[in-house]
């Protein structure tokens, strides 16, 4: 039986092992998927475990996605570029890593838009995730994506460090509330508005636009407070359970060649949670 698993400090409340196995299940591949701690600090020890153990693949979440990369035999271009991996695939005793994060978020994008390289895109963030997303996009050759950061130093630095060419103007949280309605997508990849802090959302939606769609890669709360401004504003909406899914899948495929049925992925996770995600 092949061996998955996923790493991260802490990784107790990763629902991976839920998507994975079921998906193992249904396309009766004899594989299973589980959980690895591993504590900050101590990759090496545990890297030297998994090689002991021969899995065939693995999922890594924080704080090790960028922390991996010295242990890996080769990088796909964009995981490169992005400088974090979320995915391993062991082929042949090499470990390959790559990144399914921004391709996922992107998937699950365009199961509502029919088309992503003629929108202009208001992100809110510049830090892991939004960096892999940006990249993405910028990859992709989206027409133009502004970055929205309280720290716009960090911002400029996300900026300069994409290798893909796309046009891109750094916003105050100032700047980005009043702009908001210039934007057909604004993503929001910040912690602001997660489980238990509800109450927070990172700027103020006032001024959007009711053709907007607004994004939020939080799913515990499946509705943050970003979110149900921009319902409340008639915007279309989409919370991160579809990258979730989508990051998971792309995974799947590398290691098995199939590409799952992200539906029942979907229903599965949330048939397991109540509903409810704990991030």
């Amino acid at each position: 039986m092949k061996k998955y698993v996923v790493i991260g400090d802490p990784i107790a409340h990763s629902m991976s092992p839920v998507m994975h196995n079921d998906l193992f299940q249904f396309y009766q591949i004899e594989a299973q998927y589980d959980l690895f701690h591993i504590k900050k600090g101590m990759l090496k020890e545990g890297l030297s475990q998994l090689k002991e153990m021969d899995v065939a693949g693995f999922n890594i979440t924080v704080p090790h996605k960028s922390d991996i990369i010295p242990f890996l035999d080769e990088l796909d271009p964009l995981s490169q570029a992005i400088g974090a991996v979320n995915t391993v695939v062991n082929e042949n005793g090499k470990w390959v890593g790559y990144n399914t994060d921004g391709y996922g978020y992107v998937r699950g994008l365009l199961t509502i838009l029919p088309a992503l390289t003629d929108k202009k895109v208001m992100m809110i963030g510049a830090g892991g995730a939004a960096r892999a997303i940006y990249f993405t996009l910028a990859y992709e050759k989206v027409h133009k994506i502004d970055i929205v950061n309280r720290t716009l130093e960090k911002a400029e630095d996300l900026k300069k460090a994409c290798p893909y060419s796309v046009e891109t103007d750094v916003l105050d949280l100032k700047s980005a509330k009043e702009r908001c309605g210039e934007y057909d997508l604004i993503i929001q990849t910040t912690s602001i508005g997660m489980s238990p802090h509800t109450k927070e959302q990172p700027i103020s939606l006032e001024n959007l636009n009711s053709n907007s769609l607004v994004s939020d890669i939080i799913y515990n709360p499946l509705e943050t407070k970003l979110l149900h401004e921009a319902k409340m504003k008639g915007a279309i909406v989409q919370n991160g359970l579809e990258m979730f899914v989508f990051q998971g899948a792309l995974a799947f495929e590398k290691w098995t060649g199939i590409f799952p049925d992200t539906e029942r992925m979907k229903r599965n996770v949330l048939k397991q949670l109540g509903g409810n995600f704990d991030a």
